[in-house]
């Protein structure tokens, strides 16, 4: 069993509901992190030193964000063709 703090009343604190809240979380969590170490490599990178990880973290971050808006769902895929073809690249970039 693990604990949680809440700013939930005692009387609301149906345990079903915030169980469903940390499962939602957690989940959004588990994408998040799954889409940016092993699609985009972020624990293999080697950068441990300096202002490096937050300035790729940061560039990661805005990738997967200019990805997003453009309606790409399919983020791996759509990563990985990228990678081979670097040039539709612009395509994203553009407004």
């Amino acid at each position: 069993m693990s604990n949680a703090i809440t700013s939930v009343e005692r009387e609301r604190a149906v345990s079903r509901d915030l169980l469903k809240f940390v499962r939602g979380h957690w989940g959004i969590e588990n994408r998040l992190h799954w889409l940016r170490d092993v699609a985009m490599g972020e624990d293999k990178c080697r950068a441990r030193t300096g202002a490096i990880p937050k300035n790729l973290a940061a560039l990661r971050n805005a990738t997967l964000t200019l990805v997003r808006a453009k309606g790409h769902n399919a983020i791996t895929s759509t990563l990985r063709r990228l990678a081979t073809k670097p040039m539709e690249i612009t395509s994203i970039l553009k407004h």
